[in-house]
């Protein structure tokens, strides 16, 4: 049984206390893959959070480009942005598919024989999915799962998935739980690559729009913050967040649990569950 860690506080020593309560050393060079945000967004993660832990590891921030029009679509304007987002100013940064992107298998999956992420993956050794945990418009909900599969793929591997691994090129008409599954084989694969033991977790729960943060005007937030949550196990982790959005006595949840069941937003941490790639069933470490 995985185990989940939490913390009330969102600051940046309970950041670095949930990373150190995971007993786990990234080793060489790390990659700490972020959400850079789309500009007009206000929602991703503060940069002065997580600098001190990113100092820490000697962590690098990565991204990769969007596959939708806007200012993250070309390397250019998000190399802006994430110079406007404030995220050069406290770590090295990496767009990932700056240069192109390579092929990676998946193993097992229904729909994907192949998930394309950023061609600099392959530089790093071990990796801090940072999450933030969010509604979604399409997935329901984003947490480690979603930035893990979405998030590491290249613009073009984000259409790939998006599209059912179908060579259409109709990112927005595939059948719901086949993009959700898609979502999941695309999370086996990376870490079949990077190999279980080389990736860690963290989840902050705040600014709990319904809306992501690739979202140029998300909706305001109508529930509260609830904290951080981290685990080496990435569906128990979204799976306790989900858990706590349902279990919190905040009126505000509504909205953000029927963002998440309009759009089966579960679905992808029981395909990812199904695939191996961690477990549903978990036990809460509170750390406060």
């Amino acid at each position: 049984m995985a185990t989940v860690y939490f913390t009330k506080e969102i600051t940046p020593a309970s950041l670095k206390k949930i990373y150190a309560a995971l007993g786990v050393s990234l080793k060489d060079k790390v990659a700490v893959k972020i959400s850079t945000g789309e500009p007009g967004g206000h929602n991703f993660l503060d940069p002065a959070l997580i600098a001190p832990l990113v100092r820490e590891i000697n962590g690098t921030i990565v991204e990769c480009n969007t596959a939708y029009p806007g200012k993250r679509h070309d390397s250019a304007q998000h190399w802006q942005t994430i110079k406007d987002h404030g995220f050069y100013a406290i770590a090295p940064c990496d767009l990932m598919d700056e240069e192109g992107d390579m092929a990676i298998p998946v193993n097992g999956g229904k729909h994907l024989k192949e998930n394309f992420v950023g061609d600099h993956l392959k530089n790093y050794s071990s990796m801090l999915m940072l999450s933030h945990f969010k509604g979604h418009a399409m997935g329901g909900f984003g947490g480690a799962l979603k930035n893990m599969s979405i998030g590491v793929a290249s613009a073009r591997g984000k259409g790939h998935i998006h599209a059912g691994g179908s060579d259409s090129g109709n990112m927005f008409g595939t059948e719901q739980d086949v993009f959700l599954e898609s979502m999941a084989e695309a999370d086996k694969s990376v870490v079949d690559y990077m190999g279980k033991e080389n990736i860690v977790y963290i989840n902050v729960a705040n600014k709990l729009s319904v809306d992501c943060d690739c979202d140029s005007h998300p909706e305001e937030p109508k529930m509260g913050d609830i904290g951080i949550l981290a685990s080496t196990d990435p569906v128990a982790l979204d799976k306790a967040c989900v858990d706590m959005v349902y279990a919190s006595d905040d009126p505000g949840k509504k909205a953000l649990i029927e963002r998440m069941e309009s759009r089966h937003g579960i679905h992808t941490v029981e395909a990812a569950e199904a695939l191996g790639v961690g477990s549903t069933e978990y036990t809460i470490r509170v750390i406060d």
